[in-house]
């Protein structure tokens, strides 16, 4: 069975393409393809409140190319979602009505809670000791998605404005970290010794550079270190001699900023980093959906 689904998120569009193998076990889900297209929607919507014209043609262009892409590989259902950019965009209707018209697709533009809710489709902690507490941590370039779980189950969920563009342009302020931390406090204080589940394009990458082998958990000492030794660099150096992507050198410690942040306010000293998103999560609600009997979303 073939899915697909569209992540508009704040730095970057992506499109996953994913199989769901099905032989009597547990679903498998392999991904096919993940196509990755940076575009900064985040600058225009968290300075200026509005999508400019260039990159909103820009973003009509890419879906046009996704939904080519999704025709050719002919999925049983897709589900395109737009995260912190589009909410906060006060011509956001105009952009949905743009994509839904010249590349026919239909373009959610979800919640806070929705997003951390189908961040935490995923159930990456099946794979790990199901009677430890959770905290899932997905950090973006608009916001950040907190998901406790415990128990077997999702007890407590918050999305938060602190997101890693948001910090590179100095726009989140200290009552937003403070709300933050009561938050962390107040719901993982009481659930005893917590072990992070973190998401997004960042953690993978510090993952990658950790040089750790699949499965592994990463110890909040060697985020504290990663993040030490990419602060030695300026932002062309992180291009040029380590190789990172253009989009990526400039938001990476600040991503790091938020993990290291939650990670201590919630005593936390290991994160797991299953290389999962939002993306992941839609194909999983899509399956879920599908084997339901719930009528396919592809147009």
């Amino acid at each position: 069975m073939r899915f697909a689904a569209i992540d508009v998120g704040s730095n970057a569009v992506r499109l996953l393409l994913s199989q769901v193998l099905v032989d009597g076990g547990p679903p498998v889900f392999k991904k096919d393809s993940l196509v990755r297209f940076p575009l900064r929607l985040g600058e225009d919507a968290f300075l200026g409140r509005r999508i400019s014209a260039e990159k909103s043609a820009q973003l009509v262009q890419v879906m046009s190319a996704f939904r080519r892409l999704i025709d050719a590989y002919a999925p049983l259902a897709f589900r395109a979602c737009a995260t912190s950019a589009l909410r906060e965009a006060e011509n956001r209707v105009e952009i949905v009505r743009a994509v839904r018209r010249e590349a026919g697709i239909e373009l959610e533009v979800v919640d806070g809670r929705t997003e951390a809710e189908i961040i935490y489709s995923n159930h990456a902690e099946r794979d790990l000791d199901q009677d430890a507490p959770y905290l899932y941590i997905d950090v973006g370039g608009g916001s950040t998605q907190l998901t406790l779980f415990a128990e077997g189950r999702s007890v407590d969920s918050r999305s938060f404005n602190i997101g890693t563009i948001r910090i590179l342009r100095e726009i989140v302020t200290r009552n937003q970290w403070r709300e933050m931390k009561s938050w962390i406090r107040q719901s993982c204080e009481p659930r005893g010794s917590l072990t992070a589940i973190g998401s997004g394009g960042n953690i993978n990458k510090v993952f990658l550079l950790a040089g750790k082998k699949p499965g592994r958990p990463l110890s909040r000492k060697t985020l504290n270190e990663i993040e030490r030794y990419l602060s030695h660099y300026d932002y062309e150096e992180k291009v040029r001699l380590l190789g990172l992507r253009p989009d990526r050198a400039d938001v990476i410690v600040p991503a790091l900023e938020i993990f290291l942040h939650v990670m201590n306010w919630a005593g936390i000293e290991k994160i797991h980093v299953p290389f999962i998103g939002l993306s992941d999560g839609l194909i999983h609600r899509l399956y879920e959906r599908y084997k339901g009997g719930g009528a396919p979303e592809a147009a």
